[in-house]
């Protein structure tokens, strides 16, 4: 048995026969994961979604909408803090390290797209799978944990976190973000995941804390180049698959392609400002 001074105790022996065996690919999913008294306070210490809009980054786009991400652990209450300081724990990072069979586990002291994540009414995450490199940092990213922090959750307002098939055809698990539930899943090719569409009343959000876990060594699956998020669209979703999926893709390549000329004509301006001002 594994135990912090906030996680409740975890079969680890249990826990990595079920991760190694899951299907459609390797997870696990644990309900009651940290302490009750402990669990109420992160969940007392949430900003409101207003705050979090003012203080985090705010998604507005055809696959992900309405979410917001505080990813500044300068900006999180105390019990957050600690939280975020028991899932980089050594201890932690040695029990998932056995679980999953991935030695040499590393923490991302930046939360890069991790921390706090709220999503309000009518949000949306399309289904996807996540970058898988920070070339930065020489880091590839190999789990993700979500725990969530909804009380009185009902099962109309959705925002279930979703398991997909490689194919996109089917989806293998659906989990209600319930109250002190925690779920974790391996970073790959084909871990397919997505929230389904967020029904909650207005003045309540769906609330989630999300850390990622890295290595400095290449998984077996590398395949030597790196990618952002990408997304699918689920089987019913076709005018979003065909049509506003690739718009949008157009639409950032572009920005991209405008910026890189503005950064080369400002290089040969040689003054640091824009061209014309």
């Amino acid at each position: 048995m594994v135990e912090t001074s906030v996680i409740n105790p975890i079969d680890k022996e249990a826990l990595r026969n079920e991760f190694q065996n899951a299907q459609p690919f390797p997870f696990f999913c644990i309900d009651n994961f940290l302490d009750d008294e402990f669990a109420n306070q992160v969940l007392g210490a949430f900003p409101s979604y207003v705050r979090a809009r003012q203080v985090g980054k705010e998604f507005k786009g055809v696959n992900e909408k309405g979410k917001v991400q505080v990813t500044d652990s300068n900006l999180f209450a105390e019990p957050v803090q600690r939280l975020n300081q028991a899932l980089a724990s050594p201890e932690f990072l040695d029990l998932l390290s056995y679980v999953t069979g991935m030695p040499n586990l590393l923490a991302d002291d930046q939360l890069v797209g991790g921390g706090i994540h709220q999503t309000g009414p009518r949000g949306h995450l399309d289904v996807h799978v996540d970058f898988n490199y920070i070339k930065e940092r020489d880091l590839h990213r190999r789990l993700n944990i979500l725990i969530y922090f909804n009380k009185g959750w009902e099962r109309g307002w959705g925002g279930n976190i979703e398991l997909w098939d490689r194919e996109v055809k089917n989806c293998a698990h659906s989990f209600s973000p319930i109250f002190n539930r925690c779920v974790v899943f391996e970073t790959n090719e084909i871990s397919f995941h997505g929230v389904s569409a967020v029904r909650c009343p207005e003045g309540v959000s769906r609330k989630s804390f999300a850390a990622y876990y890295y290595t400095k060594e290449a998984p077996a699956h590398w395949t030597g180049k790196s990618h952002d998020t990408i997304f699918r669209a689920r089987p019913e979703e076709k005018w979003k698959g065909r049509v506003l999926m690739p718009l949008e893709r157009a639409t950032k390549l572009a920005t991209r392609a405008v910026s890189k000329i503005g950064k080369m004509v400002g290089v040969r301006n040689g003054d640091g400002r824009p061209p014309g001002v």
